[in-house]
């Protein structure tokens, strides 16, 4: 990643790469606050990952639909404790144009799938076992959510997990598909 907190803003393209490297860089400089609204003013960056259960699948297709982005891993106990919550939330509001994406990060992908069948995520589950995706949008605190409108954009991002999150995720869903 450049070095961009030496450049002048103007001289920063504001492409969407653009926009999350600004992010990644306002994160290293200590401004939480400013990450979140160089995210938001984003459109989410496309990709394609490998899901567990084998075929691929890109972002770009769920064009027209709210999507979560969910980065998870295995060994992060607030991601363990979400998924119940994020299971619910994917069965309730899935039959209304909903769709939730749970990016895993760790390095095995067989552990990914066994650990994710046995918590009985219903989800798809993603694997971004090289990082490239979870490096794309900046992620640095497990779990961490997006969600994205139905335009592709960015509309909110949560760090971390504690019980209750979920209400306010139930709010944001309810709000993004009206």
């Amino acid at each position: 990643m450049r070095d961009m907190k030496n450049l002048p803003l103007s001289s920063v393209q504001l492409t969407r790469r653009g926009v999350l490297r600004q992010a990644a860089t306002a994160l290293l400089l200590g401004s939480g606050a400013a990450l979140q609204a160089a995210a938001l003013q984003a459109s989410a960056p496309d990709f394609t990952l490998r899901s567990v259960d084998g075929p691929n699948l890109r972002l770009q297709e769920q064009r027209g639909r709210v999507v979560m982005l969910n980065f998870w891993a295995t060994w992060c106990g607030p991601c363990r404790e979400e998924m119940p919550q994020l299971n619910k939330l994917y069965a309730k509001y899935r039959a209304s144009g909903f769709v939730l994406l749970g990016v895993n990060v760790d390095d095995d992908a067989r552990h990914a799938a066994d650990v994710a069948k046995r918590m009985g995520v219903a989800f798809p589950v993603l694997l971004d076992t090289d990082k490239a995706v979870t490096t794309l949008y900046a992620v640095s605190t497990m779990p961490s959510t997006l969600l994205i409108d139905r335009d592709g954009r960015v509309r909110y991002l949560h760090r971390g997990y504690h019980a209750g999150y979920e209400d306010e995720y139930d709010r944001q869903i309810r709000e993004l598909l009206r």
